[in-house]
């Protein structure tokens, strides 16, 4: 078995729908409860009352997964979204094309929309989504230009959700990625990062992949070693243990920081 997982392993073996049926799938999903609501309300938080908004914003990593850029797309004029995995992607393209098929997210977008004050228009929601992403383009953090041979219009945000853990096999290459991410921002550029703490694996249907086991000391130290300015860390301990065989997190984290005016 392999102790990291490869990406011939990721393009071989990842299976969208058993991963939405794993993590999200209403009230059965292991991520369906506290993920989602913590990561949703600092979601809203950032984009209603912590200003962040602007032209155009970057989702990295996204899986199969549309859930972060519900509120985004109510601040951002454009929004792009990615993902490393072909499948990942055609699975994005599925939902935005509202095609029959495609994974059901509705029961998240209500949340949502509970969240906004707007708990009757759960569709317009998804509409003005579908209206707001541009493009879903690979995307691979471990290149120096994650979107190469494009070169992207800087950024006035980046978002990246449960992402940065599964390429990055050490705390030195994730600090990398943070630079290589740094490059795609405005100065002055907002980054939100969220995902999980002390995790080594997760799995998706039977599928065991392997995760970078980050600390909270850790993650102060490589976002200013990457060159940000840090304005807030939130980090909140897991409190259901009864899935502790899927994934072995202990706590959730998000950052919000910003790439300096001078850099």
């Amino acid at each position: 078995m392999e102790t990291f997982t490869k990406q011939e392993t990721y393009i071989r073996e990842f299976d969208p729908h058993d991963y939405f049926d794993t993590y999200y799938s209403p009230k059965a999903g292991a991520l369906s409860g506290e993920w989602l609501k913590f990561a949703l309300t600092n979601l809203h938080e950032a984009f209603s009352q912590g200003g962040v908004k602007g032209k155009n914003l970057i989702d990295i990593g996204a899986g199969p997964a549309i859930y972060q850029l519900l509120t985004a797309c109510e601040v951002f004029e454009t929004i792009i979204t990615s993902d490393f995995l072909e499948q990942n992607r055609t699975e994005l393209q599925k939902w935005l094309k509202n095609e029959q098929g495609a994974l059901d997210w509705m029961e998240i977008v209500k949340f949502v929309c509970n969240l906004e004050g707007n708990s009757e228009s759960w569709e317009k929601k998804e509409e003005k989504l579908r209206r707001t992403v541009k493009l879903v383009l690979k995307c691979d953090v471990l290149k120096r230009n994650p979107f190469e041979p494009l070169i992207l219009q800087p950024a006035d945000c980046i978002i990246s959700c449960l992402c940065l853990e599964a390429p990055c096999q050490d705390v030195v290459s994730y600090c990398t990625v943070l630079k290589n991410l740094k490059d795609l921002l405005k100065p002055g550029g907002h980054i939100l990062i969220q995902s999980a703490l002390n995790s080594t694996f997760y799995f998706v249907g039977e599928k065991r992949f392997s995760s970078l086991k980050l600390t909270k000391e850790d993650l102060k130290k490589v976002f200013e070693e990457a060159g940000y300015e840090i304005e807030k860390i939130i980090v909140a301990p897991r409190e259901d243990m009864s899935r502790m065989d899927i994934s072995d997190y202990d706590s959730y984290y998000y950052v919000h920081a910003r790439k300096p005016l001078t850099a």
